[in-house]
């Protein structure tokens, strides 16, 4: 017999692999479903690439790679015997409890015991051969079959991949010196102290001073500030202001060039003012809490519905979402995803399309997943009642008081770690932002659907941004794309205000005197009050007229160019105290079902209107570059340094000097592949020149102060930075042009609208007209009719119609910030509210519309 099991395997030994440090093994879920060991059916192991398949799908990967060995894992579960006491039987472990599982199912473990079986499966025969069977396998195969057995899931070894490049504690954090200047920072309105710059932002930890970084591939950028101050000061250590939570920040060391840890992070910051380690938070099955908070107790009962007796709902569409532990952010937007009928059809509607061209690895492709997730959500399949005899034996159980039956769900896992993948938020396991969430979705769908149906253009709309110089009264109208309307939620407008103010002054009263608190006041706002907030006028920080040629005041209001199919409405809970620690405002709004938007149809200019003319701000130089080119403007500053190492590498010089000015003196490196990106242009090795270099000719006192038309092609500093990426120059000027010189929107125009014809781009390229005439022509037409995203190619597809809509789903938060607490979800369904709290789904009593955080809207037919 192991002489015919040796010859049998003979043929397929290539292809049967020992897992090597680094492989996952995927013997816990199916890749194309939500099978497991413990389902009917089981799981099947490819012994070549390890991922797993449930008996549905295994076939398909047998026809698409040929692979013909896998092995086969069956968990069977049942009940304990009881004795006549009624108590479980004692009885010795068994021995066939081998696989190294996650339960997928809630059993209690003294009531169960579990009964695993393995097997190699040839496919297409479907011959089968029991394991263990050491004495009758070829060697090779049984090292394979026990590699694969005894391995840990894929998802054991997730986390500790995460931390491949360990960083090491920075020599400078114990002894560092911090300056007693009286620098206090801010909560929010950061910028950069020589070039006021608002991003990429570093603090510093010796002396609080706050300087920009440098421009990187990821679109962040700045110029440089932070390390020259490094090298004026000696000053080692800054750490990057975004970047700070209760958990830490990124600390950079300039003199160790690399991120570094400080395990010190807490008092250096302390030092200037930032107190971020103040909220101590835990973990109660599963929710993020925060200990220090005062307990919300009204919240999270009215919000899950906690005193209701509520129906639970099964089938299509009812299907929970297992909580993998603070996940439920992710739980509670896709579950709205995928009760828009967009995303049904592209992701379920297509599911078998999807699956036959799915990649050789399915779990890295995020339409797959998408659909897997959408899928289990949908079918019906992983939410079914429970048989009459389950019933009957749960009633008669005497722990079981009442009956409670719930279904498991499903787990997102396989998604999370794939949309997560990189992010230094979502790859952790904490608590998250579900609006943060929702648009990175959303960036994922845009990315992965280049070229195909998109269904987040369900959500895409323009905004229409007037901006009027308070001194000349003149205006400049521009458009941008967005997603989510962010509505404020002023509490000057509380309809509960003196009872507000009376709680206050009690809970001051209180603290002096270290008594109890009072009772918390939930402020009531008008939905109206939240709206009028967000339609007026706000300060434009740092305004430049070019009417005036300098700072003045400006305001800016914003209107909606176009209405979304889909319409999202955040309500802005949550800021910052003047300690930094995150606060959630107590808020009851009251969120109408019906909202008409109509009245904030975006008008364009107006007759009697002058718009500022399109100039944009001259360039500043460095206080200590400003004296050298009083007299000097035809000499650009240049890293001479850098033209050289270039052209020590045999690059025309003229074309190295031309390299390092566009990169913006970034270095040697990001000079070359600009030259990589432009050798083959005509003009490559011609002198460098610039236009103020060029004698301006008559029209020069109309531009004074360097300004330069805003209608010309964007900064050459931004079309370099694309280029050296490997997209094209007439590409990357149209994305430039369509997000208004932003160099991280336009990265993600580049990935979500593809190269045209290249006759297209030229034009584009060539066209000399003001950004706005032509990108969203018919964007303010108030037809009904749906906009084909044919009708401007060079612009965004929108989906434009009437402003009348009528709310289907609300995601509500409970806890004090979006970094601990518990997210459910609201779904209006067949007419009916339906309560999806993690794996839970009920039918909703009483929905809790005024204590919502994101809302969703769909919009009305014009009929």
């Amino acid at each position: 017999m192991a002489a015919d099991l040796g010859e049998l395997l003979v043929p397929y030994m290539p292809t049967i692999r020992v897992p090597r440090t680094g492989d996952r093994v995927f013997k816990s879920e199916c890749a194309f479903s939500f099978d497991s060991p413990e389902s009917e059916g089981g799981l099947y192991v490819c012994m070549n690439t390890f991922l797993g398949f449930g008996r549905e799908h295994v076939e398909r990967h047998y026809r698409k790679t040929g692979q013909s060995v896998y092995m086969h894992l069956k968990r069977h579960v049942k009940e304990k015997a009881t004795g006549a006491a009624g108590g479980a039987i004692p009885r010795r472990r068994n021995g066939k409890v081998f696989l190294d599982l996650e339960l997928n199912r809630d059993f209690n473990g003294e009531d169960y015991e579990y009964e695993d079986e393995a097997k190699l499966v040839i496919f297409p025969d479907h011959f089968e051969i029991p394991l263990p069977n050491i004495e009758e396998l070829p060697a090779l195969v049984t090292i394979a079959c026990d590699a694969v057995l005894n391995a840990p899931s894929a998802y054991k070894k997730q986390e500790p991949e995460s931390w491949e490049e360990e960083i090491q504690v920075s020599r400078h954090a114990r002894s560092l010196r911090q300056l007693d200047n009286g620098v206090k920072i801010p909560p929010s309105g950061w910028k950069c102290q020589k070039c006021e710059m608002r991003e990429n932002l570093w603090l510093n930890l010796t002396d609080g001073a706050v300087l920009c970084g440098k421009w990187f591939f990821d679109g962040s950028g700045g110029n440089g500030h932070a390390l020259e101050h490094y090298r004026e000061t000696n000053y080692p250590l800054a750490v990057k202001l975004d970047t700070i939570t209760p958990d830490g920040a990124d600390v950079y060391s300039f003199e160790e060039e690399e991120a570094v840890l400080d395990p010190h992070i807490s008092e250096h910051l302390s030092h200037f003012g930032i107190d971020m380690l103040q909220m101590q938070k835990g973990t109660e099955n599963g929710h993020h809490t925060d200990n220090n908070a005062r307990p919300r107790v009204s919240e999270w009962e009215v919000i899950q519905e906690s005193g209701m007796k509520l129906k639970a709902v099964y089938g299509s569409g009812y299907t929970g979402v297992k909580n993998l532990g603070n996940s439920c952010y992710l739980g509670t937007v896709m579950q709205v995803l995928f009760s828009i009928p967009d995303f049904q059809r592209m992701y379920v509607g297509n599911l078998q399309r999807i699956y036959d061209y799915s990649p050789l690895d399915p779990t890295q492709d995020f339409a797959t997943q998408m659909a897997k997730l959408g899928h289990g959500l949908l079918s019906g399949q992983y939410s079914k009642p429970p048989m009459k005899s389950e019933l009957i034996e749960q009633v008669m159980k005497e722990e079981y008081k009442v009956l409670n039956w719930q279904q498991k769900g499903v787990s997102p896992r396989m998604l999370k770690a794939l949309v997560s993948r990189g992010h230094p938020e979502f790859s952790s396991n904490r608590q998250q932002d579900a609006h943060e969430f929702l648009l990175h979705i959303i960036n994922l769908v845009e990315r992965n659907s280049a070229g195909s149906e998109n269904p987040s253009d369900v959500f895409r709309f323009l905004v229409e941004e007037r901006v009027q110089c308070c001194q000349t009264r003149r205006v400049r109208y521009t458009q941008r794309v967005d997603y989510c309307i962010q509505l404020p939620a002023p509490i000057e407008a509380a309809t509960n205000r003196e009872e507000l103010l009376a709680y206050e002054a009690k809970r001051k009263e209180v603290e002096e005197n270290t008594r109890a608190p009072p009772q918390p006041v939930r402020a009531r706002i008008p939905f109206t009050a939240c709206l009028q907030a967000f339609t007026e006028p706000e300060n434009v920080p740092d305004f430049w007229s070019s009417a005036l040629q300098a700072k003045s005041a400006g305001v800016k209001t914003s209107r909606f160019a176009s209405f979304p199919e889909y319409l999202v409405l955040q309500i802005k809970k949550f800021t910052f105290g003047v300690d930094w620690v995150p606060k959630k405002l107590d808020l009851a709004i009251d969120v109408p079902d019906f909202l008409d938007l109509s009245r904030l149809r975006a008008t364009g200019l107006q007759a009697g209107e002058e718009e500022l003319p399109d100039l944009m701000p001259p360039i500043v130089l460095p206080e200590d570059t400003r004296d050298n080119s009083m007299g000097s403007v035809d000499s650009p500053e240049i890293d001479e340094a850098a033209v050289m190492q270039l052209a020590e590498m045999g690059f025309p010089l003229e074309a190295c000097r031309k390299a390092v000015y566009y990169t913006g003196n970034m270095g040697p490196e990001m000079a070359f592949n600009w030259i990589i990106a432009h050798m083959e242009e005509p003009d490559f090795a011609e002198p460098l020149t610039l236009p103020s270099m060029i004698n301006p000719g008559p029209s020069a006192s109309e531009s004074p102060m360097g300004a330069t038309p805003l209608a010309n092609s964007p900064p050459e500093e931004s079309i370099a930075i694309l280029t050296s990426m490997g997209f094209p120059r007439a590409h990357s000027i149209q994305a430039l042009k369509a997000t208004n010189n932003n160099l991280e929107r336009a990265l993600d125009w580049i990935f979500t609208h593809p190269e045209e014809e290249e006759e297209s781009d030229a034009i584009s390229y060539m066209a000399d007209t003001e950004p706005n005439d032509n990108t969203f022509s018919n964007a303010n037409s108030h037809s009904d009719s749906t906009l084909s995203p044919d009708r401007d190619t060079s612009g965004p597809r929108i989906k434009d119609g009437p402003g009348r809509y009528e709310l289907f789903a609300f995601i509500s938060h409970m806890g004090a910030s979006t970094m601990s607490g518990h997210y459910v979800c609201h779904i209006k369904k067949e007419g009916r509210w339906v309560i999806y709290n993690d794996h839970k789904v009920c039918l909703s009593e009483r929905p809790p519309k005024d204590l919502g955080y994101i809302y969703f809207y769909h919009r009305l037919s014009s009929s």
